[in-house]
């Protein structure tokens, strides 16, 4: 029988504090998972205190996934923390708008560094832990922006175009090591992020005529996406970069 349990596993999940990784992280400790969030954000700790309160096993590390030493550090506690790892989940990520032509190299720097180096550095330092001890799972996460260019946002489309190759690349290396490496790819979410193009009428009557479920998505969209993901139900799924996104890419 096909298990969904992940009683006893243990998960890092990086942005976790806030937003749809935040949804995330608290799907996988529904599901019995304890879970390691780093994150850079002030709402850490109250986000932690949360779910503490509601008797789930959750611990916050602080970091700055821009610096490679924050990265190396902040995992190495996470795994100390937790006793472990099983599930990495590379939720972690940021935007910058600017034309083009006029998209300062520093944006681009940050972004993508944050969004394609860090979560490649920590698939590195996940794996080398699944290597020895048979297996993991490592859930990145792209975006609509993996398949299109969108408009205004070079670095982010160059990001997350990169995540859904570095999944492919790492599950043909891995999958033969029992390592389960997938990536989904959230639509047009209802975040802070999205804040701009929620409150421009024009834009999000076109957005949401061309999505098949008529609405945009939530943090709870997300929860059923990577708890498969992080379970046994997808052991055989390796590269895949699944949407998430209410039918709006087969419009």
């Amino acid at each position: 029988m096909v298990s969904f349990d992940l009683t006893g596993r243990k998960a890092i999940v990086t942005g976790g504090a806030q937003g749809l990784s935040r949804k995330m992280a608290e799907g996988l400790m529904e599901a019995g998972a304890a879970v390691a969030i780093i994150d850079i954000s002030p709402e850490l700790t109250e986000t932690v205190a949360v779910y503490d309160k509601a008797g789930y096993s959750c611990y916050g590390i602080l970091a700055d996934l821009s610096v490679q030493t924050q990265r190396e550090r902040a995992f190495e506690e996470a795994v100390q923390a937790l006793g472990g790892i099983d599930i990495l989940v590379n939720g972690a990520g940021i935007q910058r708008r600017h034309k083009s032509e006029e998209f300062p190299l520093e944006d681009w720097n940050l972004v993508l560094e944050i969004n394609l180096t860090a979560v490649f550095s920590l698939c590195q330092l996940a794996a080398r832990e699944f290597l020895k001890q048979g297996g993991g799972k490592i859930i990145n996460i792209a975006s609509m922006i993996s398949f299109f260019g969108g408009y205004t946002i070079p670095a982010y489309a160059a990001s997350k175009g990169g995540v859904a190759q570095i999944t492919k690349a790492f599950a043909n290396e891995w999958a033969c090591h029992n390592i389960n490496v997938n990536a989904l790819a959230p639509g047009y979410m209802d975040t802070d992020m999205n804040r701009a193009l929620l409150a421009d009428e024009v834009r999000n009557l076109e957005i949401t005529s061309r999505i098949p479920a008529h609405r945009w998505g939530t943090g709870e969209d997300m929860k059923g996406p990577v708890l498969f993901l992080a379970s046994e139900a997808s052991s055989y799924l390796n590269g895949a970069v699944i949407p998430v996104d209410g039918g709006y890419l087969s419009r």
